[in-house]
């Protein structure tokens, strides 16, 4: 059984088609088909079934697909340990973030870090709360951005970098616009723009409501921080954002408004798995980020 072999078996069940397989892959459909056929020889069994002019895994392919990906992966990823031990300043980092995290934190850190280290690369993927947890569970990332943090367990360290508090956007005509300061239970009767059900941000702010005795009028939503706040500016609803991505600036024709009671707060952080190692670069990465938001936190 040979490495070739298997990337081919996973490119052609992920594409049920030979040709479109071997036209991605860049080599002849002979040669795919012939790999196959010998992959299946040595296993003694079919892994696809022929279906005119596509394929479809069988019930034994689809069990034997699933441990090919994960095997590929821990192959993959002992090449990239191997590669960067030889020299841990020019490996490749990829890592995962919520769009709350993507105008100011992200930027901010990755810039610091590449000034002192500019032969790391970056891969980085945006992703729901949800998909980033379980993309470093199942081997997709390694690291992860994220606030909250979720609960440390078997398969997941998590490293607190700050805390910030959550913040009213209101529109600059609102009647609080003017305050120094509101309490949530002052929004008990405004319309919100929030992030679709599903998303963290949501069960934040509907949880924050909840405990002060209103549950949230959601009249519209919004998959990023930018709809959100072009949302408010437009005057059809208030929202509750996290401080640091408001920081470059407030929205025109918004307010940003402190909230005093009650207190709402999360943790942002980096989230890695239990269960392997991290490369040489991501080591290094994550010692810089803990490091870096440490200094800033003496200075605040």
């Amino acid at each position: 059984m040979e490495l070739r072999q298997l990337r081919y078996f996973v490119e052609v069940a992920q594409r049920e088609h030979i040709s479109e397989a071997a036209e991605h892959l860049h080599v002849a459909q002979s040669a795919i088909s012939r790999q196959i056929a010998n992959l299946e020889e040595e296993l003694g069994t079919p892994l696809f079934e022929r279906i005119g002019r596509n394929v479809r895994l069988t019930p034994i392919g689809k069990t034997f697909l699933e441990h090919t990906i994960t095997a590929l992966k821990a192959i993959d990823f002992a090449a990239k340990q191997v590669e960067e031990y030889l020299d841990p300043a020019k490996g490749t980092i990829k890592i995962g973030f919520p769009t709350s995290l993507a105008s100011y934190v992200l930027p901010t850190v990755i810039s610091a870090f590449k000034k002192e280290y500019p032969d790391v690369s970056f891969h980085l993927r945006q992703g729901s709360y949800k998909f980033l947890i379980d993309s470093v569970k199942n081997r997709e990332l390694n690291l992860a951005f994220l606030g909250p943090l979720p609960p440390k367990d078997e398969t997941i360290n998590t490293t607190i970098l700050f805390s910030e508090n959550i913040y009213a956007l209101l529109p600059a005509n609102h009647p609080l616009a003017k305050n120094e300061q509101i309490n949530l239970v002052d929004l008990r009767n405004e319309n919100f723009v929030l992030f679709p059900e599903g998303y963290i941000l949501h069960k934040v702010a509907v949880e924050a409501c909840r405990s002060v005795g209103f549950i949230p009028a959601i009249t519209s939503v919004g998959e990023d921080m930018d709809a959100l706040k072009g949302l408010v500016a437009a005057g059809i609803g208030v929202t509750l954002l996290p401080e640091s991505s408001l920081y470059d600036s407030t929205p025109r024709f918004t307010v940003k408004m402190p909230i005093t009671i009650p207190a709402i707060r999360r943790t942002v952080g980096v989230i890695s798995p239990t269960n392997r190692e991290l490369a040489a670069s991501e080591k290094v990465f994550l010692d810089f980020v803990t490091n870096f938001f440490s200094r800033l936190s003496q200075f605040q």
